[in-house]
């Protein structure tokens, strides 16, 4: 099982990539590889020179420098070597050997994540990577896909839809917000003699209530609400 997500870099690319490369986390960099530029921090410099480029070709200097992908596998389920090679192919036939990136594995946490940070401008014909709901719908059936050809279990999009690792291994674990949240809920609705008793119930389980278009609870600790219908989600 793998979980995808991807972020914009807008800041330092320097940064970002000394975080993923970090040897205590890639087993000195023993899982560190990269396509069209070096395997190291030297890499921003040569993804600086490819969106320099493309400005000179008439492009627009795009506002974010590069795209952070994390692919997260299941705790047990692959080892280093084949979650770095699951890692790669997702990155070779998702970029087409169109941009610059560099992939670290780690593996100092409970579950090995591949780092794959690529340049936001291509070398080809210096168009910028569009990310979208559409591509990174893509993405994840890509990954998926080669999770599949690996033996490897994948997420149901119509159970997961949006979770990353974290609040998905925690929904397997039944101690998520939304989990939590979803059980109370079929609980007391159970019990309640109408809506305002279920309310009434929901504060005595200790949820704060917010009402409008749609009913929202937050638990104590919780940062933010959650509505009701996402707990489903």
């Amino acid at each position: 099982m793998a979980v995808t997500k991807i972020k914009p870099i807008r800041g330092t690319v320097n940064k970002a990539l000394a975080y993923i490369l970090d040897p205590q986390k890639t087993d000195d960099a023993f899982y560190v590889s990269s396509y069209g530029c070096a395997a190291s921090d030297a890499a921003a410099k040569e993804f600086e020179w490819t969106r320099n480029l493309a400005v000179q070709q008439g492009m627009q200097m795009p506002k974010v420098l590069a795209r952070h992908l994390i692919q997260s596998f299941d705790i047990g389920e692959v080892t280093p070597e084949e979650a770095h090679e699951v890692g790669k192919q997702l990155a070779d036939e998702w970029l087409k050997g169109k941009y610059e990136y560099v992939i670290a594995t780690h593996i100092d946490k409970g579950h090995c994540h591949n780092h794959i940070i690529f340049n936001a401008v291509n070398y080809v014909d210096f168009h910028a990577y569009r990310s979208n709901k559409r591509t990174y719908r893509e993405l994840r059936q890509l990954s998926d896909e080669i999770c599949k050809e690996h033996g490897l279990s994948v997420i149901p999009p119509s159970q997961n839809k949006g979770m990353d690792y974290k609040e998905y291994t925690e929904a397997k674990r039944g101690t998520s917000w939304k989990q939590k949240l979803k059980q109370t809920i079929d609980r007391l609705v159970i019990t309640a003699k109408d809506y305002d008793d279920f309310l009434r119930l929901m504060q005595e389980a200790g949820y704060e209530i917010k009402t409008g278009k749609y009913i929202s609870f937050r638990a104590e600790g919780q940062e933010r609400f959650t509505r009701s219908k996402t707990i489903g989600e």
